[in-house]
């Protein structure tokens, strides 16, 4: 049989940001945070100004799950 090892997992990033006036803490492997940047300078809004967006949006979703499923959602469309 052939090496079928998995493949390495990202660590995550942890990175804290205001939502609301409020810090909290949010955290992404790499390749989120990246496209989650690019997606925020697309838009002329910083990272945390998506961030909050994307809060307000997320009914009872994980935040760290709502942005992934966004960056996901972007990069389809």
């Amino acid at each position: 049989m052939g090496d079928e090892r998995a493949p390495a997992e990202a660590p995550l990033v942890k990175r804290s940001v205001a939502i609301k006036g409020h810090r909290t803490s949010v955290s992404l492997e790499p390749a989120f945070w990246r496209q989650l940047q690019t997606l925020a300078e697309r838009r002329a809004l910083s990272t945390g100004a998506l961030i909050a967006e994307i809060d307000a949006v997320r009914g009872s979703a994980n935040l760290s799950s709502a942005i992934r499923v966004f960056v996901l959602q972007a990069s389809i469309q």
